[in-house]
């Protein structure tokens, strides 16, 4: 099968359906793109389903496919004290992969101007006279060759680029169901601390309750290391029926996945006319592992882009200055300097919630991170910002 298009979209992730969705939808007055958009097959190539999670107001482009929202956050400390805060105007959204999939599966089909191919993507090659050709495979065996002018990639990189610090974000979830009414469907558990810490990084719990009697229910960790999967279930056992007092609960569905925390700088355009999105361009928020809200930003920036003839090149999805407090904080996490339990805490006790979640998307000012600041480990943070770049930098293999 050869096709040609102006665009062409590899992936069909976060990044993949959101520029797709919006080059299907182009503005009052702009043409429309023949666009192609290439979806691994069912199989070992295509992701398994996960939960995003994300926050703005209410009445949001996606809000018919959430599994839940939420206007009330709750982060507990090692020794059990609790900040519970209200984050009007904002809402904390709870989206399905295959939700979202389905959502924009409905809304593409219905413009018609972009073609939805399932094929995994050998090779991107660029072509003389400018664009590029995508080879794929179909399940069946059969070949796939798309031409097209611009090519927006968002498969996970093999290798990440070099990093002076690169923390791992592991986690596995369980999705269970009691018999009797245990949870409060009002509040999330944002980050609870009353989990054994690990010797670099910090852990949580994390809790997205979905009514009174089922919620996920996972353990997140930023360290070095990934546990084995009997680790991760020893230790969600143990928090959720030691420190969450669950009993008789089933467990109904897991989910289980690593992010890579880190302050390399990714590439963003890798040929002419050939660029990366999503969280192999750096989509992910080094800090907290969040990718959702940046990739909406960024595939807005290129669809705009695209509908108005300018060069598509999707922009650093956090600014410089976001970027550098990062990976100062990153630092300070993985050499023990910051006591990450109680920085998060303190943070979420002393900053108005919508300001300080502002802050962890990258939206605040820069007076706004200087107030911020002053409820910083200011001595620990100032020693991981000195030593920062003596630290050599170094490429490891993509989780």
């Amino acid at each position: 099968m050869d096709l040609k298009a102006d665009v062409a979209v590899v992936g069909a992730g976060a990044a993949g359906l959101s520029l797709a969705l919006r080059l299907a939808r182009p503005p009052s007055g702009a043409g429309p793109l023949d666009t192609v958009l290439l979806a691994a097959p069912p199989g070992p190539a295509r992701a398994a389903p996960r939960t995003w999670c994300f926050w703005e107001p209410d009445d949001g482009p996606y809000d018919e496919a959430l599994a839940a929202s939420w206007q009330w956050l709750r982060v507990r400390g090692a020794d059990g004290t609790s900040v519970t805060t209200a984050i009007a105007p904002l809402r904390y959204k709870m989206l399905r992969s295959d939700a979202f999939e389905a959502l924009v599966g409905r809304r593409v089909a219905a413009s018609g101007r972009v073609s939805r191919v399932e094929a995994a993507v050998d090779q991107v090659a660029p072509v003389p006279g400018g664009g590029a050709l995508v080879h794929a495979r179909r399940a069946d065996g059969g070949s796939v060759a798309v031409r097209a002018r611009w090519v927006f990639d968002s498969r996970p990189l093999s290798r990440l680029p070099p990093a002076r610090t690169t923390l791992l974000q592991h986690f596995r979830g369980w999705f269970v169901r009691t018999g009797r009414p245990v949870f409060d469907s009002s509040v999330v558990e944002l980050m609870d601390f009353r989990t054994p810490q690990p010797a670099h990084g910090l852990s949580f719990g994390y809790v997205l309750p979905v009514g009174p009697h089922e919620a996920l229910v996972e353990y997140t960790e930023f360290s070095r290391r990934v546990l084995s999967r009997a680790g991760y279930d020893r230790v969600l056992r143990d928090y959720a029926e030691r420190v969450l007092g669950l009993a008789g609960y089933e467990v109904t569905a897991c989910e289980q996945g690593v992010i890579p925390m880190t302050d390399a700088d990714f590439v963003r355009q890798t040929a002419p006319g050939v660029f990366r999105i999503g969280a192999c361009s750096g989509a992910t928020r080094p800090s907290t592992g969040y990718t959702f809200s940046a990739v909406q930003r960024q595939t807005s920036a290129v669809a705009a882009a695209l509908h108005t003839g300018r060069y598509p090149l999707p922009p650093r999805p956090h600014s410089t200055r976001a970027r550098l407090i990062d990976a100062v904080l990153l630092h300070a996490l993985d050499t023990g300097r910051v006591d990450g339990p109680a920085f998060f805490t303190r943070l979420f006790g002393r900053v108005p919630a919508p300001r300080l979640l502002r802050f962890l998307d990258g939206r605040t000012s820069l007076p706004e991170d200087l107030a911020i600041g002053a409820h910083l480990p200011v001595a620990a943070m100032l020693a991981s910002a000195l030593a920062l770049p003596l630290a050599p930098r170094r490429s490891l293999p993509a989780a």
